[in-house]
């Protein structure tokens, strides 16, 4: 009998495939981020920093976009607001809401995130072909949306 160590080492499914990639990535990330001067963010900070924009997003939009609970994105709001990396003001389209804004260090942390996961990209595109990486991304895409739709449609939150 075949142990599921075993499988997921010649076979792995989906969701294993999805979290090695998910954890490589993060890792060369925020280990490279940490030597560009920005130690003290963790790989959970992502689900805010993916996300932000230069205009803020609202919290519940980082909610549903990352697909992360309200309450944990309040709690990583919270985080990189005393670390200094975004700022809560008032949506100027609904005063009773709040924008997650970045701030100046969190601008330039934006920028050096979106400079490492172009050169990420690049090196894959190069080792497999660019038009290869396009149609691989195109497909994963469309995995990942099917994915969330149908979690979606069956009530399930995380």
């Amino acid at each position: 009998m075949v142990t599921r160590a075993e499988r997921n080492a010649t076979n792995p499914d989906l969701g294993v495939l999805a979290g090695r990639l998910l954890f490589a990535v993060q890792r060369e990330l925020f280990s490279t981020l940490a030597e560009r001067g920005f130690d003290d963010l963790k790989p959970r900070h992502g689900a805010v920093l993916a996300y932000l924009d230069p205009d803020g997003v609202r919290a519940t939009d980082l909610s549903r976009l990352s697909g992360q609970h309200k309450q944990n994105i309040g709690i990583l709001v919270d985080e990189l607001e005393s670390l200094g990396y975004v700022e809560r003001r008032p949506d100027p389209r609904d005063r009773r809401a709040k924008l997650v804004c970045p701030t100046e260090r969190g601008l330039a942390q934006m920028r050096t995130a979106d400079a490492i996961m172009a050169a990420i990209q690049h090196r894959h595109a190069e080792r497999l072909g660019t038009d290869d990486y396009e149609q691989f991304k195109r497909r994963l895409i469309e995995i990942t949306e099917y994915q969330r739709a149908r979690n979606s449609s069956r009530g399930d939150t995380y």
